[in-house]
């Protein structure tokens, strides 16, 4: 498997950097609303949150085609952690639309806004993804049913997102259509700059997480090899030495080579 953690370090001070910057222009620079005021900055996050969410969705159900077709668990679980990012980033987008909708529409919900239903549906689709794949012991059952999974949903989420976009009456405002932004500069700056800043908060986590993922599974690989070696007196310990016990009066020494732990399965 391979070092996820290379080039972690970079990547997060250019994140502090990009979010940092977000921050000052969404304070500091963007204009208020003029409708709805000061409230209005949160689009800064929600929006953000929300697309690269659905991209990382999107993202996992290509690293699922990837898994299935190779055959390489790295895929699995490079699919797995973008999904369960994108699910919490989706709960962001939940609390953020909702303290939203609160402050302009005066409520905390529309269920007759296609938009905000149609996110809904999505988080509660992937909502299930954690129940599925931990349900299987199997790690390569595991692994393959939840890629299906991955790339079902990830086909999903456009398909349903452009179902909505045509429909005829839309409450929740759209950022992009044919027309254009219908931003000013100063505030489709802003919207640029933090969706850099989201999209690389979103892949640091994800390499940070797969690091740790990866750190993890080695310690349980050499915490499982130093378990087996105390278990059986025939494997030699680190050093060229047979464990206490290992020598009989009358019984051959068996060389090193021949009792190395059992490799399979780790």
């Amino acid at each position: 498997m391979a070092v996820f953690g290379r080039g972690l370090v970079t990547l997060a001070l250019i994140t502090a950097a990009a979010v940092g910057i977000a921050l000052g222009m969404v304070f500091l620079y963007a204009p208020l609303d003029a409708d709805q005021g000061f409230v209005q900055k949160i689009f800064y996050l929600h929006v953000p949150l929300a697309l690269v969410a659905l991209a990382g969705f999107v993202a996992a159900g290509v690293m699922g085609a990837l898994h299935l077709r190779s055959g390489d668990s790295a895929w699995d679980l490079r699919s797995y952690v973008a999904i369960h990012l994108s699910t919490i980033l989706g709960v962001g987008v939940l609390v953020t639309g909702a303290i939203w909708a609160r402050a302009s529409w005066g409520h905390w919900w529309v269920w007759s806004e296609p938009t905000l239903v149609a996110f809904l549906i999505v988080f509660l689709l992937y909502a299930v993804y954690p129940m599925l794949r931990f349900s299987i012991e199997d790690p390569g059952r595991q692994g393959r049913y939840a890629s299906v999974f991955a790339v079902a949903a990830g086909a999903f989420v456009p398909l349903n997102f452009a179902i909505v976009r045509s429909a005829e009456s839309l409450t929740h405002p759209q950022v992009f259509s044919t027309t254009g932004s219908g931003m000013p500069g100063e505030m489709l700056a802003t919207f640029l700059v933090s969706m850099v800043a989201m999209a690389l908060l979103y892949a640091t986590l994800w390499k940070l997480e797969l690091t740790a993922k990866h750190a993890s599974d080695q310690l349980r690989r050499l915490r499982r090899r130093a378990e087996r070696r105390a278990a059986d007196p025939l494997v030699p310990r680190p050093g060229g030495g047979a464990s206490a016990g290992s020598s009989r009066a009358g019984a051959p020494t068996l060389s090193g080579a021949a009792y190395a732990a059992p490799r399979g399965g780790d």
